[in-house]
């Protein structure tokens, strides 16, 4: 019996077409084997674009045909019941014989035996127009890749035969367990790898790889972002001035400390050096997924490009260049009223000439500019802020035709930050005309903070601080640091629901924290912690925007102490034994201090979980171990990261009152029946790039086959599914608990591993 083994989705054909004398055409194409149902389409055209369409449905079958129900997959050390059924489409009732062959895909040797189909051949009746069913008990045993399956019939003169390949998947798998080794500064911890030091518990466990990976001064991947603001694509007023402002900050950095440039210098002409590259693309062979199967491949390589554009930091001639016609736009675009519009020809904007004249001011206060020698800016200035005082007075005389009561809380967070960028001014007076509304709302502020978000109290703390409202600036300032949390990890931050406009943004609004503390408490403690939390979230993100970059800089590398001349490698001890990157011959990262680690199979002792880490630097430091171990997927046990996942199968039944769901483990579980995945993730920091793997027995077939992005619980996710598994990419991952579920059909009989769920930061492995 000849069985079909072309399988093709497509049937097709050449177009080139020629008519019979009566204009007629014969396609003449063969089929592919599978026995379905087909959509034929064609389309003709003449030369000048007359068309025709013509649309049919074919369907290819046998009078005898043989259907086998082969699952997507194997998986070693399953029991499964592999089925067959037998159509019969004669006139007549049907017997005859039936046979299952199993062959090594590779050496296409028979393998029955070690499948245990004792009863290869067996035989069958189907009546008229009906089907028959036969059934085979398989083991699947361990070493075999693939296997490819033969089932033939044959009734009298009517046979029939279907051949494929399904693939063998290891019960064993490759693990990536991660243990992350946050330290403050100045600081001794010990931490316990509790699954390294069991695992001498497990008679199956071998073990693969032991990678340790620590940064001393992750500062610098501060440093490492500033490339990314020289250069902006959108000529709008708001990009132009954030191209100013950041090259500004960027070139000031770069001066400021001549030990940057050597830095850059080491990054860039180092052969093999790995510090410009994304962290989307690093220790690729201790992740989950390879970044060519993520949707981020381009943000990967956009992070690196942005890194390698660092020589353009050191190209002062073109920097000046490049801010002097930027200054000579803005002056020529800031219009007869004095304020600025988003895009050229468009009414100027509030917002906007408030952002350019605070950034103006904030590269005066941190001695980047000199705003009141530079003849072209200060000119600017001084057209923008009477029309910035027109605006205010317009609103509080709003509220006068408009028979507002002047008691209520009439303050928005257009009043408040144009209180908090006059304040760097006070050498323009404010005209007589204006006072009263200024006092109006400079009085509003006073008594209405509480009711705004964090980044309106620190700009209304910072205005009253200067217009010598002391005791205000600081009952906020108090109120602020009693709502802070404070985690020895992360430092000091705020619970707070961010959002897309200019005053929700977290890094922005950070940085601006650090500059409340820095000028009204001078507190050295809570600006430490402040931009401990800034440079951890560098950690598990990538700052996208350029003010986010900027301001980011700008807190970390100019405010409080000098993190960057802070160059001591961190002493870290495992298993007793200290461990020296030099001996094992490992290059260190200039600047960052980078360096990693390995060990290989029995080079691993269960001891080596004891890890005593020493920090000497004042500056945040982190790193990770991960352990890489084979082991049977039965015996996978949960791990404890800021990650962690539950997840749970389910029967899903019809009622009278409605689908009804019970857990897998009290149900016996048949043939037909809808099983209902459900995932519990909790996480404890925002994340961005992020993959969750859910692997799925062979008995399981998913009822949503579609990959698509969803939107669920305020978090987007793209859903992708697989033969032997379900994929879940988050682009960001905000902190909090998500529950996902997706259903599923029961299609074999057996006794089936369901494998593991799994979940990776891509961005920082070491959190998974």
């Amino acid at each position: 019996v000849k069985a079909r083994s072309n399988f093709n989705e497509t049937a097709f054909f050449y177009p080139h077409l020629l008519t019979d004398p009566d204009g007629s055409v014969v396609i003449s194409f063969t089929i592919p084997e599978a026995l379905t149902k087909w959509k034929m389409l064609g389309l003709a055209h003449t030369k000048d674009l007359k068309y025709g369409v013509i649309s049919n449905e074919l369907v290819t079958q046998k009078d005898l045909m043989v259907v086998p129900n082969a699952p997507r997959f194997l998986r070693e050390n399953d029991k499964i019941v592999f089925t067959s059924k037998i159509t019969n489409l004669t006139e007549n009732e049907m017997k005859g014989a039936i046979e299952l062959m199993l062959f090594d895909a590779a050496t296409m040797n028979p393998v029955d035996d070690k499948f245990k189909n004792t009863k290869k051949q067996q035989t069958f009746t189907a009546t008229k127009g009906q089907s028959g069913l036969v059934e085979w008990e398989l083991e699947v045993p361990e070493g075999i890749d693939a296997i490819t399956y033969k089932v033939v019939a044959k009734s009298g003169n009517f046979s029939d035969g279907e051949e494929m390949t399904l693939p063998v998947l290891r019960n064993r798998m490759l693990v990536t367990e991660t243990m992350p080794l946050p330290i403050r500064a100045l600081q001794t911890k010990e931490y316990k790898f509790e699954k390294l030091l069991k695992s001498k518990d497990s008679t199956t466990l071998r073990n693969h790889k032991l990678t340790l990976e620590f940064t001393s001064n992750p500062v610098w991947y501060a440093v490492q972002a500033l490339p990314y603001i020289i250069e902006y694509p959108y000529e709008c007023t708001e990009q132009m001035f954030s191209r100013y402002y950041a090259n500004s900050i960027a070139s000031y950095i770069v001066n400021s400390n001549p030990k940057i440039k050597k830095i850059f210098d080491l990054w860039q002409n180092l052969p093999n050096s790995n510090a410009l590259l994304s962290n989307l693309e690093k220790n690729q062979e201790l992740k989950s997924l390879m970044l060519q199967e993520t949707p981020w491949v381009a943000e990967a390589n956009n992070e690196t490009e942005r890194k390698k554009r660092i020589a353009l930091l050191f190209d002062f001639n073109r920097m000046a260049n490049e801010k002097g016609k930027i200054i000579k736009k803005l002056s020529e675009e800031q219009m007869p009223s004095g304020g600025w519009s988003w895009f050229k020809g468009m009414y100027e904007s509030r917002y906007i000439t408030t952002h350019l004249i605070t950034g103006f001011a904030h590269l005066h206060a941190i001695k980047v500019l000199d705003v009141r020698k530079d003849t072209i800016v200060w000119n600017m200035i001084q057209k923008a802020i009477p029309y910035l005082d027109r605006e205010i007075k317009k609103d509080y005389d709003d509220l006068l035709k408009y028979n507002i009561d002047l008691d209520k809380n009439n303050l928005g967070y257009y009043q408040i930050q144009y209180l908090y960028a006059r304040s760097y001014f006070l050498d323009i007076d404010v005209n007589s005309s204006v006072k009263t509304a200024f006092d109006y709302y400079k009085k509003q502020s006073q008594k209405y903070w509480l009711d705004f978000n964090n980044y309106a109290k620190g700009m209304i703390a910072l205005a009253l601080f200067r217009y010598d409202e002391v005791k205000t600036a600081k009952d906020i300032t108090a109120s602020l640091k009693e709502h802070s949390l404070n985690s020895e990890e992360m430092g000091m931050y705020w619970k707070e629901s961010y959002g897309y406009y200019w005053y929700q943004l977290p890094i922005e609004t950070h940085a601006l924290m650090i500059e409340v503390f820095s000028e009204i408490t001078k507190d050295e403690k809570v600006i430490d912690d402040l931009k401990t939390w800034l440079i951890k979230s560098k950690q598990t993100q990538d700052w996208k925007t350029t003010k986010a970059t900027a301001d980011a800089c700008f807190a970390l590398l100019l405010q409080g102490d000098d993190w960057l001349k802070e160059d001591k490698l961190a002493e870290i001890t495992m298993g007793g034994e200290k461990v020296d990157p030099y001996k094992h011959d490992v290059p260190t990262e200039a600047g960052t201090g980078y360096f990693k680690v390995s060990w290989n199979g029995t080079e691993i002792k269960p001891e080596m979980g004891n890890i005593t880490v020493k920090n000497n630097n004042k500056v945040v430091a982190w790193g990770g171990v991960y352990w890489q171990y084979f082991e049977q997927l039965d015996k996978i046990t949960a791990a404890e990261t800021p990650l962690k996942l539950n997840k749970k199968l389910f029967v899903e039944r019809d009622s009278s009152t409605g689908p009804i769901i019970t857990p897998i483990e009290k149900e016996s579980v048949k043939i037909g029946d809808k099983i209902k995945v459900r995932i519990e993730l909790r996480v404890d920091r925002d994340m961005e790039y992020v993959h969750m793997k859910d692997m799925r027995s062979s008995s399981f077939e998913p009822l949503n086959v579609i990959s698509q992005y969803k939107w669920q619980d305020g978090l987007g996710y793209y859903e992708t599914t697989k033969d032997a598994s379900t994929n879940f990419f988050f682009d960001y991952l905000r902190k909090g608990t998500y529950v996902f579920e997706y259903s599923l059909r029961v299609t074999h009989e057996g006794d089936f591993s369901n494998g593991i769920t799994t979940i990776q930061s891509m961005y920082a492995p070491e959190f998974a």
